[in-house]
């Protein structure tokens, strides 16, 4: 039987076209913009906010810059007048999120979720508005499902269309094991989205597939189907693979001032840009004349010193940022900042190489000769040239290169 009902059709308004560009700006891909822009103009025309979920699995207590590319988007969408349903996949955490893997996960503890979801979401509100933000646990739903639940749900998705997610794919024509729960994963997923009644969800591009499936699901439950939109993944300060902590590339949000000031102004000037656009924010008009700037001769290092003080004063405050930005050029002339990690090391006198590599200044004793030969150490300023130093106890500051500077107490 057809339905003669014909869904209302809202008017497409500035309003609703600055807010597209807004849900936009750096995505990777909106699906399906005509959905959404409708969605949007039905929220613009009845004043009622659409509800954006963002499902986090606390696999690790931490954030870097790179998790921070999705809150910012859920800001913005905040900055709308939206809500933001901050899913903490304590449920699914159990199961193991396949995506992207080429073995099976893992599952986490209730212990270690409960742990890192609290340290998770007390620093991802750093970023998103608490005001405009529901917390919610996806056990909430899930874990009243039961045996017969679980298979009902089993029941609207195919294996066939399980295996057209790429690393399964992979793993079943490698022969690599895919267990019967992993399959679980991508419904509980989406399962989220069918309790939630989201009109959004937010994910990285690795978590398309199980995105998708949510829409497909609310679909099979009489909903309206979601929108998808996900991210790109952000390049970590190598300028090659995306920031992870694994690869040492990342900037973490709960690092000093000092620290995130000059792993910003380490990273790339075509980099900068992608923060720009990823992590800021100015608004594109500002970005596109900032930019425009550069091309007619400004000093990039002016940019990029402007997005350093505005992320650092997001997880800081702009106090610490101005400090950091004086800290950055006293190291850059030679001088010696005020705020720089202490150590205390027995075993006086030491030789120097030694001394750098206890105190994470250098990887070896070769290292550490080779940054003595470059006339890269110091010791309370005064360069040192010779590799058999041997230092007496004392405190002072040991410092490689311009950055890097250790106030060590050094006892027998």
């Amino acid at each position: 039987m057809t339905s003669n009902h014909t869904p209302t059709k809202y008017p497409i308004t500035d309003e609703v076209m600055e807010a597209l560009e807004q849900t936009k700006r750096g995505c990777e891909e909106l699906l399906v913009e005509s959905e959404w822009v409708q969605k949007l103009a039905r929220s613009v025309a009845t004043k009622t906010p659409l509800r954006i979920k963002l499902g986090l699995d606390p696999t690790a207590p931490d954030i870097h810059l790179g998790h921070t590319v999705v809150l910012n988007k859920l800001r913005q969408l905040q900055n709308l007048g939206h809500t933001v349903i901050f899913l903490i996949g304590d449920f699914t955490s159990m199961i193991g999120d396949p995506s992207g893997r080429n073995q099976t996960r893992p599952p986490l503890t209730k212990e270690e979720i409960a742990a890192n979801a609290q340290t998770y979401y007390a620093q991802a509100s750093l970023v998103l508005d608490p005001s405009r933000t529901e917390v919610r646990y996806n056990s909430e739903w899930s874990e009243p499902l039961g045996a017969s639940g679980m298979i009902q749900l089993a029941s609207k998705y195919t294996v066939a269309r399980m295996l057209e997610r790429d690393d399964f794919t992979k793993r079943y024509r490698s022969g690599t094991p895919i267990s019967v729960h992993e399959f679980l994963y991508p419904l509980m997923q989406g399962y989220d989205s069918v309790a939630l009644k989201s009109d959004l969800e937010l994910g990285g591009t690795d978590q398309k597939f199980n995105l998708l499936v949510g829409r497909e699901l609310q679909k099979e439950y009489g909903q309206e189907a979601q929108c998808v939109l996900t991210m790109p993944l952000l390049v970590g300060t190598d300028g090659f693979d995306k920031m992870s902590k694994s690869k040492g590339n990342y900037i973490g949000i709960t690092e000093s001032a000092n620290q995130m000031f000059s792993k910003i102004l380490s990273i790339s000037d075509d980099l900068m840009w992608s923060y720009y656009t990823l992590l800021s924010f100015e608004s594109l008009v500002n970005i596109a004349t900032l930019k425009q700037e550069v091309l007619n001769g400004k000093n990039p290092k002016d940019a990029k010193v402007t997005l350093a003080k505005e992320i650092v004063t997001r997880f800081h405050r702009a106090q610490d940022a101005e400090k950091a930005h004086e800290d950055f050029q006293l190291r850059a002339k030679g001088g010696i900042p005020d705020d720089v990690p202490e150590m205390t090391i027995e075993g006086a006198p030491i030789g120097i190489a030694q001394l750098l590599k206890l105190a994470q200044l250098a990887s070896s004793a070769s290292d550490a000769g080779r940054s003595i030969e470059q006339g890269g150490v110091k010791i309370d300023g005064t360069l040192i040239s010779d590799k058999a130093l041997k230092v007496a106890e004392g405190t002072f500051v040991l410092q490689v290169g311009k950055r890097k500077f250790v106030k060590i107490t050094l006892k027998k």
